[in-house]
């Protein structure tokens, strides 16, 4: 499978890049630097906010995939040029890092409108949020979007995890966590496997 996959070179994104190199299939990482995490990943220069740029990039491919970190003035825009790129491109299937602040929580709201969800985190929250409203009127493409636990950071593939669609995962002491490296394993399985195609789903412990 050939995947373009954006900001490989991020915490989240070289951890997805490597999980796909070692199973075998065939990443680029698109970036408007050039850059790539591996001397054995090859890199092109793309500006994911201009569809133009995403399709010429993204042609011959079989998958779009974002992990973008991006700042929250961006992530709508950056958003919509990766979904009319991969019209023009004609390639159907792309794959979304997505934010934790919209899952639901118990009673029903999302996390992000909780009184205790960090006020630093509210705005780029707020925006993936946007982000997934937008992504979800999209009928045309094969989209699947992965949510993280609340908490997520560096730490250990164990590929042992949980999914889940729209609500808030957490163990039995109420901790919502996932390890960076078993978010990858999640996303490489929903991008070869296509369980949750036009949905939302998550990963947690």
């Amino acid at each position: 499978m050939r995947i373009l996959l954006f900001g490989a070179t991020g915490t989240l994104g070289s951890r997805i890049a490597t999980e796909l190199a070692d199973r075998g299939e065939r990443v680029t990482s698109a970036s408007r630097t050039g850059h790539s995490p591996s001397p054995d990943i090859p890199a092109v220069t793309v500006d994911a906010t201009d569809s133009d740029s995403v399709a010429a990039a993204a042609e011959g491919y079989d998958v779009i995939a974002s992990a973008l970190h991006i700042d929250p003035d961006n992530v709508v825009p950056v958003t919509t040029g990766l979904l009319d790129g991969a019209r023009k491109s004609g390639v159907r299937r792309i794959v979304f890092v997505g934010g934790a602040g919209s899952l639901k929580v118990p009673g029903g709201g999302d996390l992000v409108d909780t009184p205790t969800f960090p006020a630093e985190w509210k705005p780029t929250s707020m925006a993936h949020r946007d982000a997934l409203n937008l992504i979800r009127k999209v009928d045309d493409l094969d989209w699947s979007y992965l949510s993280p636990s609340a908490a997520i950071a560096p730490g250990e593939r164990t590929g042992k995890f949980r999914m889940g669609g729209d609500d808030l995962l957490a163990d039995a002491d109420g901790t919502s966590f996932v390890s960076a490296e078993d978010y990858a394993v999640a996303f490489a399985d929903e991008l070869e496997e296509g369980n949750a195609i036009r949905r939302r789903i998550t990963v947690g412990y």
